[in-house]
């Protein structure tokens, strides 16, 4: 039983550092609009679409900002 536990411990621990080593280059792909390509087209996407994205990840990212430097002032934090 004590083996079956670390053998899932170590399980969780390598796939967590390997969701934690990756995180640049997966946030890196979500801005730019990578994951827009479209496998079923032949790995190509529409450009329309894909800036669409992009235009849209970057609004949504300054809206946050912009929201949590609002709640900011008025909690009285800055």
């Amino acid at each position: 039983m004590l083996d079956r536990l670390a053998r899932e411990s170590e399980t969780l621990g390598s796939s967590a550092a390997a969701r934690a080593a990756g995180w640049r280059s997966r946030l890196s792909d979500h801005f730019s609009g990578r994951d827009a390509v479209d496998e079923a087209q032949g790995g190509t996407a529409d450009p329309i679409e894909l800036w669409g994205r992009r235009i849209g990840r970057i609004l949504s990212l300054i809206g946050v900002v912009v929201l949590g430097l609002w709640l900011a002032f008025q909690l009285h934090w800055l």
